[in-house]
């Protein structure tokens, strides 16, 4: 059985910039590791794959919006996310917030940009 078709789109691209709508830390098996780090690495190669589809990679991401489950998982998310972005880093907005798949400690949502 197909899962039915969400209402949204992946990707949007729209004035020189490319939006992606947020990605959780589902593994191609449909699994969801286990802890904050793992996720986080997991959802950030997810991102790239997708930018990566449009030419573009997470040195093109300008925005981050991050939803985590636990507040107490900040230092640790911080921790892996740094591994992922060089400087300049992206402008991010972090909320604690419940998400609506059981396991994932994060959701996150990028705009990248095309170079000038």
């Amino acid at each position: 059985m197909t899962a039915p078709a969400l209402p949204f789109s992946k990707l949007r691209q729209a004035r020189g910039l490319v939006f992606l709508s947020g990605e959780m830390p589902f593994a191609d098996d449909g699994g969801i590791p286990e802890g904050i780090a793992a996720q986080t690495a997991l959802v950030l190669r997810r991102i790239g794959a997708t930018l990566a589809t449009v030419g573009l990679g997470l040195d093109d991401v300008v925005q981050v919006a991050v939803h985590l489950v636990d507040g107490a998982d900040f230092a640790a998310f911080n921790a892996e996310y740094r591994q992922h972005f060089r400087d300049p880093l992206p402008v991010r907005t972090t909320v604690v917030a419940s998400l609506l798949a059981p396991g994932a400690r994060l959701e996150v949502t990028v705009t990248a940009a095309r170079p000038d």
